[in-house]
């Protein structure tokens, strides 16, 4: 149901939000150097806030209490069942925040509110399914030796762990990587994006509300080639969790690696969405629309490639054409817009750049329009690229915008040939009522997750993750435990076996 324009109205009259601080030792504070920077509304470029910029120095004094949190305080010897009750507490703060969230979400990244509302119910249950996942999962193994020996595994937590979350869906992303490194004992330094402080600063408030002891959560907002480094380089971090664009997740890994550090990287993609002539159309319609218009095309695993068979090619174009011109592109704080502005001016200048390169390659362009009164805003409508080549650097680039390109093809093979000639591997789909085909091509996909006659739905149990140029290693589940946690091997003799006897003088 569409909200009243009265109602949008008032939201829109009470956008002024507070100036963003950092959130270090259980309080939130000035940058130690004062500087600042600006916070601007997508949806019409106007001022929304000041941002505490942490740097270097910022960084320090968040790793040196949140180890101190970790080695001295209560967090890292606390029982498994008391701390879950702060876990528990931070869900059920999440839910009674969800409309704030929610707003605060819409008016910073300019994501629909409606989708962001979603997004905001998967964040609390982020925070419950770890809780179930550390109480019935996090548990070792043992192996008896004959009469001999007795090996078990334990699982402990690293310690200071540093997260880098995106400016896409911020608030969900934020809680997928706090949340188990929360629930299986770490401590935390988050550097949120720059581009989407606003939620960030709310998990903070939600974290202190629920009375987490001082140090266990921290924030550093900043810019990422200062705080962010800042963070990789830190000596004491002994894990950093990335969430972003592949060329920064490359730069991180090598950073890291002076101080051998864990690193998990979930990077770009390019993902295709294959749809075979036995395909259920009109669901394999919705899915493609869906994949690629949601979160204003901002999107990792969005299928910004579209292949066709020749068969219904002609058909599923006439139907895509159809419904871009039909998508509600509006106000993110209206719950009837489907597609909002993008997250800031350089970034709608790259989309629009590549747009005009896909014509510059061959390709026809087909876009809806955008509404006179939403000019001042970063809006791209949704795009079409037809008569896509996948050698197109349109086919090949990530876009990270509200554009499909649409490609054909004539056999299985084929399909399979260009959905992995890219350097990406995150994602991919496949349409067909053939089930052998479907598994056969998702198999042969070179992604890290695909989905069969199925849109993007996501199971907090299974690992997410990609390959190739799109990540390495995989989170969720008990996936996320590889990562957040040691496995220390612990041997112990239950019997006399034999040690040699190196020195002794023999009688």
């Amino acid at each position: 149901m569409a909200m009243p324009s009265t109602n949008v109205e008032n939201m829109r009259s009470h956008q002024k939000v507070d100036d963003v601080l950092l959130y270090i030792d259980g309080a939130f504070v000035a940058a130690e150097q004062g500087g600042t920077f600006v916070n601007r509304s997508p949806y019409t470029n106007e001022l929304l806030g000041e941002v505490a910029e942490g740097t270097e120095a910022d960084i320090e004094k968040a790793v040196a209490c949140a180890k101190a949190a970790f080695k001295k305080g209560p967090w890292g010897s606390m029982k498994v069942d008391e701390r879950m009750t702060y876990i528990h507490k931070i869900a059920d703060l999440i839910d009674e925040e969800i409309e704030e969230i929610a707003y605060l979400e819409a008016l910073d990244t300019g994501l629909p509110i409606a989708q962001t509302r979603k997004m905001t119910a998967r964040a609390a249950e982020n925070f419950r399914f770890y809780a179930r996942m550390v109480q019935t999962k996090l548990h070792g193994e043992s192996y008896p030796v004959d009469h001999e020996f007795i090996n078990y595994t334990v699982y402990k937590p690293v310690g200071v762990v540093g997260l880098i979350t995106p400016w896409n869906a911020p608030f969900m992303l934020e809680t997928w990587k706090v949340a188990p490194a929360l629930a299986t004992g770490n401590t935390v330094v988050l550097k949120p994006a720059e581009l989407s402080p606003l939620t960030a600063n709310k998990l903070a408030e939600i974290i202190h509300k629920a009375q987490l002891p001082n140090g266990v959560f921290n924030v550093v907002h900043g810019m990422g080639e200062r705080a962010g480094a800042a963070l990789v380089a830190h000596k004491e971090v002994q894990a950093i969790s990335f969430t972003g664009e592949t060329t920064t997740g490359s730069l991180i890994i090598k950073n890291a690696a002076d101080s051998l550090k864990k690193t998990s990287m979930e990077l770009g993609g390019k993902s295709p969405l294959i749809v075979f002539d036995d395909a259920d159309f009109d669901r394999a319609l919705d899915a493609a629309v869906w994949g690629i218009f949601s979160f204003n095309g901002e999107r990792c695993t969005a299928n910004s490639r579209v292949l066709l068979h020749k068969n219904i090619k002609d058909r599923f174009v006439e139907a895509l054409k159809e419904r871009v011109m039909n998508i509600t592109i509006g106000d993110p704080l209206d719950a009837s817009t489907q597609l909002g502005p993008l997250i800031e001016q350089a970034h709608y200048e790259k989309v629009k750049h590549y747009i005009e390169l896909a014509k510059e390659e061959g390709c026809e362009v087909i876009q809806g329009t955008v509404p006179e009164n939403m000019k001042a805003g970063n809006f791209i409508p949704p795009t079409l690229l037809l008569n896509a080549r996948n050698e197109m650097r349109v086919c090949q680039e990530e876009i990270f915008g509200p554009v499909m390109a649409v490609i054909e093809f004539e056999d299985e093979e084929e399909a399979i040939a260009v959905a992995n000639d890219v350097r990406y591997g995150l994602a991919g789909y496949v349409w067909t009522n053939d089930l052998k085909r479907g598994h056969r091509v998702a198999q042969a996909v070179e992604a890290g997750m695909l989905w069969v006659n199925a849109q993007n739905v996501r199971d907090l149990r299974i690992p997410f993750g990609g390959t190739k140029d799109s990540g390495i290693g995989r989170e969720g589940g008990h996936y996320a435990f590889e990562f957040y946690t040691e496995a220390k091997v612990i041997h112990v003799a239950i019997g006399e076996h034999h040690i040699p006897q190196f020195g002794k003088k023999k009688s």
